[in-house]
């Protein structure tokens, strides 16, 4: 009797235990515990590393702050809200913020893009001179020995491809041989990093038919180079849908989506909603980064007319991981479909070989693709993703069912938080799913 006694008052005590940790399951070692909930495989007190990983660099001030979310299964398992959106002004940081999220954006514009084509709208390998004639001839600057360029024709026209893959040539004109050319156009190092444009009065369509006018850098699918390529397809969209390509991503996109928070600029009325811009300084800690196209911006204030399909939404944390599901669940959220299952699977495979990369990453319509394990940190293969110039960054990895985003406002940023990131996030991962 005392014996079954016994018995009932350790399974009780069990149980509490079980109950007390969310259902989640305890190893034996009596002096390491790692709590695992079951229905998302990761280890609750692993990703709890996150929190003091993220915490070190807004205590070491290397950044200002942060917000990091991850999914799994479309199910939120890690979200946190670090450190100040405004230090100097004492607000903190809420998963709520708003973040400029520049070439993160190049991402809704391709979906775009790839809507249109599934229309019938839009050819993947059309001459973009259809619908902006001013490529129909374009041209490259090639260097001479002892310096000097000569401006040669393009051996052929750039396609929509060209443009989705990056290989069409085209850099953002602050390489050192282009620069001044695209100075006096108004473009290169004249548009902050050579891709802002939120403080242009003109429309986009407008900025981008001067940019044909200039040189590029390679000839079209000979290289992989990062440039405005994507700005031009937010032209693309605009003469392709004969609407403003903000209508169009409001009501193809995130209206549809419910993304609220996702726009090319802000409402005055919500201007303390918008984080502030802080930059890496030669010792590696943070300094507020200064007013116009190389800091703060003109996402408020601006005119208001330059919506830049390539470096110009606003976004929060929440509202891109839940663009990213849609993606990642092949086209539809919510029984909302945005893309059909085959064309997110264009965007998210490797579609120009090794120009990209020689070292097991790749570049689809849209997203840098991981073909191989360990060529992106953890991720497995087919995860995909990127970043944006003020360093905000994202994963998508399909085989593990998991999307990470993470937010900050940092330019330049030299720190290796998105790097580091992602692997916390998957050092909490405790299941074999996506593993090689």
């Amino acid at each position: 009797m005392e014996t079954r006694v016994r018995r009932i008052i350790l399974t009780t005590a069990l149980l509490v235990v079980v109950f007390a940790t969310g259902g989640g399951v305890l190893s034996q070692s009596a002096t390491k515990r790692t709590s695992v909930v079951p229905s998302s495989g990761f280890a609750a007190d692993r990703l709890a590393r996150i929190d003091g990983v993220l915490q070190h660099y807004v205590d070491d001030n290397q950044i200002g702050g942060a917000v990091a979310l991850v999914l799994r299964d479309g199910r939120k398992v890690y979200e946190r809200a670090v450190g100040w959106s405004d230090k100097e002004a004492g607000r903190r940081m809420t998963p709520d913020t708003i973040f400029r999220i520049a070439s993160q954006t190049k991402a809704l514009t391709s979906v775009g893009i790839l809507s249109l084509v599934e229309e019938g709208k839009i050819g993947i390998t059309d001459p973009v001179s259809r619908f902006v004639p001013a490529y129909a001839k374009t041209t490259v600057a090639v260097r001479k020995e002892g310096g000097g360029i000569d401006i040669v024709p393009a051996r052929r026209q750039i396609t929509i491809r060209d443009l989705l893959t990056h290989t069409a040539g085209i850099s953002y004109g602050t390489d050192a041989h282009i620069r001044a050319l695209y100075q006096e156009k108004g473009l290169g190092p004249a548009a902050g990093n050579g891709w802002y444009t939120a403080d242009k009065d003109e429309p986009i369509c407008d900025t981008m038919e001067r940019l044909a006018t200039l040189p590029f850098v390679s000839q079209p699918g000979e290289s992989w180079v990062y440039g405005y390529n994507t700005d031009i397809l937010g032209c693309v969209v605009e003469r392709a849908s004969g609407v403003p390509l903000d209508l169009f991503i409001r009501t193809r996109i995130t209206g549809p989506l419910g993304l609220e928070d996702t726009q090319f600029f802000l409402p005055p009325a919500q201007r303390d909603r918008l984080a502030v811009v802080y930059a890496s300084g030669p010792d590696g800690k943070m300094v507020r980064a200064p007013e116009g196209g190389r800091g703060q911006g003109s996402y408020v204030d601006g005119p208001r007319r330059s919506f830049a399909g390539g470096a110009g939404l606003l976004s929060t944390a929440r509202d891109y991981a839940r663009f990213l599901e849609m993606i990642r669940k092949g086209g539809a959220l919510d029984r909302v479909r945005i893309l059909s299952p085959r064309a997110v699977r264009l965007m998210t495979t490797n579609q120009v070989g090794t120009l990209h990369s020689t070292t097991g990453l790749g570049w689809g319509l849209g997203f840098e693709t991981t073909d191989r394990y360990g060529a992106n940190g953890m991720d497995a293969p087919r995860a995909f993703g990127w970043g944006g110039a003020y360093g905000s960054n994202y994963r998508v990895d399909p085989e593990s069912r998991i999307t990470m985003v993470l937010m900050i406002q940092q330019m330049p940023n030299t720190t290796d938080i998105a790097r580091k990131f992602s692997t916390m996030v998957y050092q909490a991962l405790m299941d074999s799913e996506g593993q090689p």
